[in-house]
């Protein structure tokens, strides 16, 4: 297949910004000293150290993100001091759930399958939210959903994180159009002196619901280590995590199987007969993640960079059944094949790389260089086909699912162009993006699931995989038309081709105790036809700041996102859950209005957000019920161009010391989100309630609450101790397009919750910290379509040296 890595560019602009670059480098005549500057292109002062004991009044708002390329958008930042006094971190997406509307659906310690959601897109938009850590690509641009294409975050160890800041909207030319919920930048730690740190933190949660009552424990030990000799630093970080989970997933029936007792009376979200019968996944895993970042700096003002991570995620599932024979009084399947998908053992070992090279004058002319990599070194899950008629075993074939080699690629270049000096009125940045990801995801037949080679009997029960390229020509101008106003116009120039798509699908006998069960009946292969699309995106801002108190901006965004490989090509079986390919797809373009006014204070901020956005031709997965060949109800999804969907609302955050008291500090935010689907022509679905055709006009955007909020305080009376209590709430969310799932507290609806978590924070001295915290102190129980953790007990004990 052809595997073309050459980027696309366009001409005209090309030559316009050599002309530029030519230009200004035979103007430069000397380098000019700059303070920092944030994304508002605000002087501040430099951050202070992380751990160090402060005194009772905290600086709660963080320094500003350092960046040389001024952002037409405002900044919520997170630093590695606040995260480790206030925030029960096991895993690294921890550390953002108190940010302004932002919610990762985290289902469990140590989860792979973490998505980020923002304020208008919701947990199965994986794409639509951009998140680097470094020069390193942690969002899984290969498709757009809330399994495998979740972010990465486990290549980042929760020690190694220095600060994460967060990016609104498409409003930077510098980032593509995957940043329509979005940027969310971590930047990991750097020394400037041997630094050695060693962290263990346990986990405990008691789970009850239905027929499980247990504990579930979760072991993790970090270490990190540093250095600067002369020019060159390094900094390592290693991270190792023994955890066990809830139940994931629920096994269901619609009624409850002859012969057996035990069942809990229950319903689909929709309203359907569905009786629990056990659990599906009971999930152990083993991670391993080990990163090593490497500087050297060639001159003060030139600095390479070559990072290497490194993750290792090694688990296995098994369900437990709620059933009992009748005959025998012992456990039984009750010939239910849901079982089988919850017994799985599953392998992952994926490598990224990145290299890169800035300049930072801070004179007429800078750059960066970057390039990235990643690699699913191996990604193998196998589990069986179904379950044996009798008792509680499995049939010995089963299936191979992989994902290994899989791939993307993502480069770089960037410059930035101050025609009148640092202090100048114009600054003109620019660059050129190019991008290749590759999905290889084929599912073999085995005879011996959990044994034998990883290709079982060479035959296929499905195919999909394909490749996409993107390149991209950006520039912006950030015009300070006088000292109080800015204006900031930009555009992005993309080029998109979508190929090499092929599919294979197959009907398999699937009937519970038949000796040909999981043999395959028939096959098709589809080469799929190849895409392409070029399209141009505006951006434009202007801010005004009377005083040092006040700003107030207002901002407008379009964005295309295009279909991933994913979306276009693959094709997966999950139990009775199928997902179904789109080849013919179209890329969705969002167009997006915002004002921001923002009030700051020596010691806090408030900032109130009105927002509008419009998506055309909005790639949302589309999930139908439907009658399997053995007679047994499942669903099969796939997306979908919807024709336009609106999202439009408000946002307040404020973050405040010394309230009432010194050393005690608020902070929050609450999002409203009126989120509608304007037209869609192509809906053919019917209600589940009357069997008649329905229309989708007027409902709900799927995965979007209406309200969304965070509360929290933090007191610290002295230096050494802060308690913090917070607490997240989100509204009831749809997963259909009709807006059907309107039962609640059932497994696959998507709640409304109210959490509380607590944490307090000792430090002993400069060198030992110990930590004890829980969360979900209320011990709320509900679904985010998988049962959430109940009330977790969580404590830590770090040393430096």
């Amino acid at each position: 297949m052809s595997r073309n890595h050459a980027l696309r560019s366009v001409s005209p602009l090309a030559l316009t910004i050599a002309l530029v670059l030519h230009v200004s480098a035979a103007q430069a005549q000397q380098v000019e000293e700059l303070p920092a500057i944030d994304v508002a292109g605000q002087s501040e002062a430099a951050a202070p150290a992380a751990n160090v004991p402060v005194s009772g009044a905290a600086v709660v708002a963080p320094p500003p993100i350092v960046q040389k390329y001024q952002l037409p958008v405002m900044v919520d930042s997170i630093t590695a001091q606040r995260i480790e006094e206030t925030i029960n971190i096991v895993d690294p997406e921890d550390a953002v759930k108190y940010m302004p509307s932002l919610f990762v659906r985290k289902r469990n310690e140590g989860d792979n399958q973490a998505v980020l959601a923002t304020r208008t897109w919701g947990l199965n938009s994986s794409a639509r939210t951009l998140i680097y850590a470094d020069d390193i690509l942690l969002s899984t641009l290969i498709g757009n959903n809330n399994s495998y294409a979740a972010p990465h975050w486990n290549l980042v160890a929760p020690e190694s994180i220095e600060r994460i800041d967060f990016l609104e909207g498409p409003f930077a030319a510098a980032y593509p159009g995957n940043s329509m919920g979005g940027v969310m930048l971590i930047t990991t730690k750097m020394p400037d002196k041997l630094t050695m740190t060693a962290k263990q933190t346990e986990a405990l949660q008691h789970f009850s619901l239905y027929g499980t009552d247990a504990n579930y424990r979760t072991d993790q030990t970090s270490a990190t280590i540093g250095d600067r000799i002369g020019i060159f630093s390094w900094f390592a970080s290693a991270n190792y995590q023994n955890s066990y989970s809830q139940p994931l997933t629920y096994t269901t029936n619609a009624t409850p199987p002859a012969g057996t007792l035990g069942t809990f009376g229950a319903l689909t979200k929709q309203g359907l007969p569905a009786d629990v019968v056990g659990t599906g996944a009971l999930l152990h895993t083993n991670e391993v993640s080990a990163n090593l970042k490497l500087a050297l700096d060639f001159t003060p003002w030139l600095r390479g960079t070559y990072q290497i991570g490194f993750w290792s995620y090694d688990a296995s599932s098994s369900p437990q059944t709620y059933l009992t024979s009748t005959a025998t009084g012992g456990p039984t399947f009750g010939k239910v094949s849901g079982f089988a998908s919850a017994e799985y053992t599953w392998l992952e070992q994926h490598l990224a790389n990145a290299v890169s090279l800035r300049s930072d004058t801070r004179g007429a002319l800078d750059f960066d260089i970057s390039a990235s990599t990643y690699d699913y070194l191996t990604d193998i899950q196998r589990n069986p086909f179904s379950v044996t008629p009798v008792g509680v075993g499995f049939t010995q074939n089963g299936r191979i699912t992989r994902l290994d080699g899989t791939n993307w690629e993502n480069v770089d270049f960037k410059g930035i162009w101050r025609p009148f000096g640092v202090n100048g009125a114009n600054e003109v940045s620019f660059g050129l993006h190019g991008d290749r990801y590759y999905l290889n995801n084929p599912t073999y037949q085995t005879t011996t699931w959990n044994a034998g080679s990883n290709t079982g009997t060479g035959f296929l029960y499905s195919d999909g995989l394909g490749q996409t390229e993107t390149g991209g020509l950006w520039a912006q101008d950030v015009w300070k038309i006088i000292p109080d106003l800015k204006l900031t116009l930009g555009g992005r120039l993309e080029s998109w081709k979508a190929s090499d798509g092929f599919n294979l699908a197959t009907t398999q006998n699937t009937t519970v105790g038949s000796p040909t069960v999981g043999t395959i009946t028939s096959s098709k292969g589809t080469y799929q036809p190849e895409l392409h699309a070029v399209d141009f995106s505006p951006k434009a801002s202007l801010s005004w700041q009377p005083n040092k108190e006040w700003e107030i901006t207002g901002s407008f965004g379009d964005a295309y996102r295009y279909p991933t490989v994913q979306e276009l090509y693959a094709i997966s079986t999950s139990g009775a859950n199928y997902v179904i390919p789109n080849p013919y797809l179209t890329p969705e373009q969002d167009l997006v209005g915002e004002i921001d006014i923002e009030r700051k204070w020596e010691d806090g901020k408030v900032r109130l957000s009105l927002f509008h956005e419009n998506t055309f031709n909005a790639l949302i997965s589309q999930t139908n019920t439907a009658t399997l060949s053995n007679g047994a109800q499942g669903t099969v999804s796939s997306v979908a161009n919807v024709a336009q969907t609106q999202n439009q609302g408000v946002e307040l955050s404020a973050q405040k010391d010394n309230v009432l008291i010194r050393g005690m500090q608020i902070f929050g935010s609450v999002t409203y989100v009126d989120s509608h689907i304007l037209s869609d022509p192509t809906w053919a679905g019917t209600n589940p309630f009357t069997g008649l055709p329905d229309s989708v006009v007027g409902k709900h955007v799927p995965y979007v609450p209406v309200f969304r909020s965070t509360f929290g305080m933090t007191y610290r009376p002295d230096p050494y101790w802060a308690f913090t209590l917070a607490a997240r709430y989100s509204g009831k969310q749809y997963s259909t397009l009709d807006n059907t799932d309107v039962i609640s507290n059932v497994y696959g609806a998507f709640d409304n919750f109210f959490v509380v978590d607590l944490r307090v924070h000792y430090s002993v001295n400069d060198n030992v910290s110990l930590d004890f915290g829980v969360d979900n102190l209320n011990n709320e129980t509900y679904f985010l379509f998988h049962p959430f953790p109940k009330r977790t007990f969580v404590a830590d004990a770090k040393v430096k040296f």
